[in-house]
């Protein structure tokens, strides 16, 4: 197959040896996410956007559905394991959304495929596309037709004539992954010499016709060993509005998340590598279907493929390393450093250690506790100083960021309400901002939402007692009174129902992230009282599992706040209810059952793209033994997820983030604008050499611009390590990322969306710390860095909104205000009760977080 590479030669030349080396992926990724309204600072700053027109690419233009429609897509080369931007206008608003049996009206399908069509030069392959995993109507590989005459020329060698002219003709569209192998139904008969379908194959590979004989195993050409609709990234209904205009966020699958695609394999010719390249197709589908009322039948079929737009996609190598030999060297600590270190090491490999650096992403106390010794150790980054008196690090800022908590709402309209006109043509469509304050994301943390609990167990812990005494609480986030107080109004006339709009995604371990997050919640009085167990003027109270009053918990200890992890407290569970001689009830269910973790910040992240809340499936009772069973991710229009993320996997993904409440009496979301007004806010912690947002600080609360959940990263080490050669490497490191690392844009070695430029005298800093570490002295004092004025940034355009807070209450909370930054003992975590011992095998991680969230090992994170 053809290579399409762009003649972009500092791409090529960088590609050929570029890539983070990573080993573990964070489970499949598919995903999408609807967006009208607001733009990310992404897309602002990338330089290979494409836009193409119907008028221009398609032929046929003349019998398309949408002759007008126009695409761009935010990014075309460069690409990994990310979100784009699909943006379009011309098309047609939708007057009929998907059915049972129909696929709705005027809307456009969205896929990944990998080959060009050898036979239709610039165009894709439809054999190659990732498609049908859904199996929903009007978005199979396969459909029965009512007659052939309804059947395209070109679908014809795909097509099974019935058998006898009573059946319908069967027209099937395989697909050929780029691993070589073919996933079809239909075979020539050798008996009858007809084309029929097949629907297994026996040990020697031959297509079986008779579906007897193959039992369930049979070929499912929609769901196969290459995508399900766990897997799969297509979007197979995206609307448009009322103008006809729409856009979408759009995952990128790499070869890592999907082998029959293939995108971004590596293949070297002449010395150089580069990525194997893909294809976007947009497939816009009107009405009906050749010989149908409606749309029913494939996107692949001809009739509705030939006016299909498509974009061809370079792709960055996947997994390709720094010239063999090079040195391979680890980094550990903060993950906030992980998309920058990515998008760092292609430039990494070409300085004058030619290293290869390693993102370990952990607990960044361990890290800190490795790079205060003698011995040789990987490099530490963190936010916040180490706890010893004594401390020997030397610390080097290398990057600005923050904690994001993103989302992903669409809009679902109540039927019993008086709705505006205005708001009705929105429905379906996502929300583009969200307001929080610490109170609101104390009770997201916290299992304080009804929803956020699993049913059928006693909840008496959130004041529901039953039907008739269902207490205080708000079933979810959108149902709360203090969230509709400081949110559009438009909140207020949606009925929006669901576990994953009662608390957040979260991730297992310790990291300074959580303690920051923490410390932005126990900043705020109302919060920390509400964690003390004051109810907030609506009567909402807390989860009492997590409430820091000792007399209310009923652990009798009181959560130790701010702390460094999300503990899943609460020993609810479901008792088992399930016989299984007459297959009624179901099984036990607890909390890390019900709301999973995952795996780190950055599937938090995917999974906002995906829009996967993580919903527990039903009661399988198909299994051996019976188990829950797992819920794929919702479509557009129905999606609901918050998540913990970084600001750097955020914009990865193509998140939208929430506006959080500052000290400055302002809602803000993470910019780079708002992330350098918060460092330009920020005072030394314990340690003068580490600055951090103090929420108490006068300067916090003057600072109306700043997101508070800003967080400088430092590259820490002892300066008397043994290895010398190390050392020197460290420093390399440092030096690049302070000084050429800080510049925006998506090329290799860059800064990338999520993160803010150091300021100058932060850059000197880490220049002298970078030859402390080398040179193996430390600095006889501590750098100063004083005041850092707000004018050393490029700016943009902030969001802010005057706030809604509610009235300050006079109950004092247990808990302990939190103020600048500083890594002190890990606080004691209340009882969790049964909890650990009645998780099922499968869900056991998940457990000892909850029980109490142990150091975790370090892992390595896929970034490209």
């Amino acid at each position: 197959m053809a290579s399409h590479a762009r003649p972009r030669k500092s791409m090529i030349l960088r590609s050929g040896i570029s890539g983070l080396v990573v080993a573990l992926l964070f489970g499949t990724a598919a995903g999408l996410l609807t967006s009208l309204g607001q733009t990310s600072e992404a897309n602002a700053i990338s330089s290979t956007a494409e836009t193409v027109s119907a008028a221009t690419y398609d032929p046929a233009v003349s019998s398309a559905p949408m002759p007008d429609l126009e695409v761009t897509v935010s990014q075309t080369a460069d690409l990994g394991s990310q979100g784009v931007t699909i943006n379009w206008t011309g098309a047609e608003a939708p007057t009929l959304r998907p059915q049972a049996g129909t696929g709705g009206e005027n809307f456009l399908q969205i896929a990944q495929c990998w080959k060009e069509d050898p036979n239709w030069p610039g165009h894709p392959d439809r054999t190659s596309c990732q498609y049908g995993g859904f199996e929903t109507a009007a978005a199979l590989r396969e459909n029965s037709l009512a007659s052939l005459a309804n059947v395209h020329a070109n679908d014809v060698p795909f097509t099974a004539p019935g058998a006898s002219q009573f059946d319908s003709p069967l027209t099937s569209i395989p697909f050929i992954s780029n691993t070589g192998v073919e996933v079809s139904d239909i075979a020539l008969n050798p008996t009858t010499n007809r084309l029929q379908q097949y629907y297994c194959k026996d040990n020697a590979n031959n297509p079986v016709f008779l579906q007897s004989t193959c039992g369930l195993n049979y070929i499912n050409v929609n769901s196969n060993q290459f995508f399900t609709k766990y897997t799969t990234n297509e979007i197979p209904w995206a609307p448009s509005s009322a103008d006809g205009s729409g856009s979408v966020k759009f995952e990128m699958q790499t070869v890592m998340e999907s082998p029959g695609l293939g995108c971004g394999a590596p293949t070297t010719a002449n010395g150089v590598t580069t990525g194997q390249s893909c294809w976007l197709v947009i497939i816009p589908r009107g009405t009906s279907d050749v010989g149908e009322p409606y749309v029913t039948k494939s996107g692949l079929f001809w009739d509705a493929w030939k006016h299909h737009i498509a974009f061809e996609l370079d792709f960055k190598p996947v997994g390709v390393r720094c010239q063999i030999g090079s040195a391979e060297k680890q980094i550990a600590g903060s993950e906030l450093m992980a998309q920058a270190v990515a998008q760092w090491q292609p430039e990494l490999c070409l300085g004058s250690t030619g290293a290869t650096f390693v993102v370990s992403a952990g607990d960044e106390s361990s890290a800190l506790t490795s790079a205060a010794g003698t011995r040789a150790s990987p490099l530490a980054l963190t936010s916040r100083p180490y706890s010893n008196s004594s401390d020997p690090l030397v610390y080097a800022p290398v990057a600005i960021s923050s904690v994001a908590l993103t989302f992903t709402i669409d809009r679902q309209i109540d039927p019993d309400q008086n709705v505006p006109n205005e708001v009705v043509a929105r429905n379906g469509l996502p929300f583009d901002s969200l307001k929080l304050n610490p109170r609101l994301v104390a009770k997201l943390l916290t299992n304080s939402y009804i929803q956020s609990l699993p049913f059928g167990a006693p909840l008496t812990q959130v004041g529901f007692i039953d039907e008739q005494r269902p207490g205080s609480n708000a079933t979810n986030l959108t149902q709360d009174p203090e969230f509709l107080a400081i949110n559009d109004p438009e909140w207020q006339y949606m009925k929006l129902n669901g576990a994953a709009l009662g608390d957040f995604l979260i991730p297992q371990g310790r990291s300074d992230l959580a303690y920051q997050l923490w410390a932005y919640v126990m900043a705020d009085p109302d919060a920390r009282a509400f964690l003390a167990g004051t109810p907030d003027d609506w009567g909402m109270v807390v989860n009492s599992w997590y409430s820091s009053n000792a007399a209310l918990n009923p652990s009798q200890t009181g959560l130790s706040l701010p702390r460094s992890n999300f503990p899943k407290a609460d020993p609810i569970e479901k008792a088992d209810s399930y016989n299984a001689n007459t297959l009624q009830g179901t099984g036990v269910l607890n909390l890390v059952q019900y709301r999973p973790y995952v795996h780190d910040l950055q599937e938090g992240a995917l999974q906002v793209l995906r829009g996967d809340g993580k919903v527990l499936g039903g009661w399988d009772t198909s299994k051996i033994p019976a188990a829950w069973g797992k819920s794929g991710r919702s479509f557009l229009g129905t999606r609901q997820v918050l998540a913990v993320t970084t600001a750097g996997a955020s914009s990865r993904f193509q998140n939208v983030n929430a506006m959080l409440l500052n000290p400055a009496g302002e809602f803000v979301a993470p910019t780079t604008a708002s992330m350098s007004a918060a460092v330009a806010a920020m005072t030394p912690t314990s340690n003068s050499s580490v600055y951090g947002f103090d929420f108490a600080s006068s300067q916090a609360q003057a600072a109306t611009t700043a997101y508070p959940l800003t967080m400088p990263i430092y590259a820490a080490l002892n300066p008397k390590q043994s290895d010398a050669g190390l050392r020197e490497v460290y420093a390399a490191f440092i030096r690049f990322a302070a000084k050429d690392g800080q510049t925006p844009g998506t090329e290799a070695g860059e800064l990338p969306e999520g993160y803010a430029p150091l300021p100058a005298s932060w850059v000197n800093q880490a220049l002298q710390a970078a030859s402390a570490i080398q040179s193996g002295i430390k600095p006889a004092a501590a750098v100063n860095l004083g005041t850092v004025s707000q004018g050393t940034y490029t700016t943009t355009n902030s969001v802010s909104s005057a706030p809604v807070v509610a009235p300050a209450t006079t109950v004092a909370a247990t808990g302990n205000a939190a103020g600048a930054l500083s890594s002190g003992e890990t606080p004691k975590d209340p009882s969790v009760g049964p909890l650990a011992v009645a998780v099922p095998a499968g869900f056991l991680s998940g457990a000892a977080a909850a029980a109490a969230v142990p150091l975790l090992s370090r892992r390595r994170l896929r970034l490209n």
